[in-house]
């Protein structure tokens, strides 16, 4: 009776071992994550840059540059990963608008690209009351676009929701990528650094 008592026990804790040991591991596509931020970024900043007047802001690649002797074929790497769909159109177009209204300010240092794939307030000094009021109107719908944006992206690639932080994270690398020169953009760790 003692030896079935021990051998029953030693199977429970056996199996409570074994299933303690388990990991849900949340299958995360970040490579054609990277690819669509790439080409979202710089398809609004174009169009953006466009409905400004102004220069258009570098391309962002996020294609890997293949070695010369590489054995994984070119086309592989180019593989298409546009995701697409009428909300991610209509929030690119919206982002768009926004950004091209949000032009002088990113500019003139009053506000920049955050960590986290947002616009925030950097410097209001100089601004009226009226001025304030539309630029702090104009950084909540654009970031309340983003977000949406960024929901989009993870609904289009079956991610889950809680991985859209890791969306915007890749997201926040590509605008501060494709950021103009003199623009504010936040580091990792938080500080402000003027883009050079």
């Amino acid at each position: 009776m003692r030896k079935r008592y021990a051998l029953g026990t030693a199977a429970a804790v056996g199996l409570v071992f074994v299933l303690a040991c388990i990991t849900v591991n949340i299958y995360f596509p970040e490579a054609t994550v990277k690819q669509a931020a790439a080409e979202i970024v710089d398809e609004i900043q174009k169009k953006a840059a466009e409905k400004a007047g102004q220069e258009p802001i570098k391309k962002i690649s996020a294609l890997p540059v293949s070695a010369p002797f590489s054995f994984i074929p070119a086309v592989y790497a180019q593989e298409a990963t546009t995701v697409s769909n009428p909300a991610i159109r209509a929030l690119k177009d919206s982002i768009a608008d926004h950004l091209a209204a949000l032009m002088p300010a990113l500019n003139a240092g009053q506000i920049g690209l955050s960590n986290k794939g947002l616009v925030e307030i950097r410097d209001e000094a100089g601004l009226n009351l009226q001025a304030k009021a539309a630029l702090r109107n104009l950084v909540k719908e654009d970031n309340a676009d983003r977000m949406k944006l960024y929901a989009e992206v993870a609904k289009a690639l079956n991610i889950e929701a809680s991985q859209i932080e890791r969306i915007q994270k890749i997201f926040a690398e590509n605008w501060i990528k494709g950021a103009a020169a003199g623009w504010w953009v936040q580091n990792e760790d938080g500080a402000w650094v003027k883009k050079s």
